[in-house]
């Protein structure tokens, strides 16, 4: 079965020296299409680059968190017209990181806000990261959100509370291998029976978080694109459906809303 990975971070300098094996392996694992995750200005345009030579990658642009100093007029400006490429399929990574607060959080939001308002004012899909911000996060995307349309909380690791108030914003949920992880991700293995198959959607965020459960453990902690089948099976498992069904639900969910 196919699957489609809806955040993979393939700019990154961790697959500098190996991305075309990374990408054949994704190929011979069944991963139908990826989307590329813009996390910076330079990100962004390397996203861009990087799906416009692969007909099965698409890119996302925007700014994270832990970049929003680098949102002002200008490098909003560069994101709308990267954004008019049709290898684009939305705008993010963007959202709050109280987390780490590697930027300040008053900086955060309001770079959170101005993609916000492009995404209304172009008309893509938001690609979006909360961690330990929900209830800001909830405030300002809620102030916005009947002006955008589809919006997905990649990476989801919050409580119920949290998934509750992101469905209730008509939210999609995506899950990384997070949920395969014994040391914090076990509480997610109840929330998820409350993502509606429509709402669902799976990704590696690769080279982050590898799945702990995959047997034999790799030498290495890179995480890559292949390695969605076992975030696929896991997930499957947890929901207690085949996994051919989950591949193709999650797979024709991310089209739809990407919009391919």
């Amino acid at each position: 079965m196919m699957l489609f990975d809806i955040g993979a971070n393939l700019t990154h300098s961790d697959f500098s020296h190996d991305l075309a094996d990374v990408l054949e392996r994704a190929h011979a694992a069944g991963i139908l299409q990826m989307s590329v995750t813009g996390a910076s200005l330079e990100g962004s345009q390397n996203a861009v680059a990087l799906s416009s030579r692969h007909d099965n990658l698409f890119a996302t642009v925007g700014v994270h968190p832990h970049h929003a100093e680098e949102i002002n007029d200008e490098s909003l400006q560069v994101l709308a017209a990267l954004a008019a490429s049709d290898r684009v399929v939305a705008i993010g990574e963007t959202g709050l990181d109280y987390f780490r607060d590697f930027t300040p959080r008053d900086q955060q939001r309001r770079a959170f806000e101005a993609q916000l308002a492009l995404a209304a004012e172009i008309g893509k899909p938001l690609f979006l990261h909360e961690r330990d911000a929900a209830d800001d996060f909830v405030a300002i995307l809620k102030a916005y959100r009947d002006r955008i349309g589809s919006v997905v909380v990649h990476c989801f690791t919050g409580d119920a509370h949290a998934l509750t108030r992101y469905l209730d914003l008509d939210c999609h949920i995506g899950i990384t291998g997070w949920i395969c992880d014994e040391r914090r991700g076990n509480h997610l293995h109840g929330l998820i029976q409350n993502i509606p198959s429509n709402r669902l959607m799976i990704e590696t965020d690769a080279p982050y978080l590898l799945p702990r459960t995959l047997k034999p453990k790799p030498k290495h902690r890179r995480c890559e694109p292949a390695h969605l089948v076992e975030i696929c099976g896991f997930v499957a498992t947890l929901l207690n459906k085949p996994y051919a069904q989950v591949a193709a639900e999650t797979t024709q969910t991310a089209q739809d809303f990407f919009r391919l």
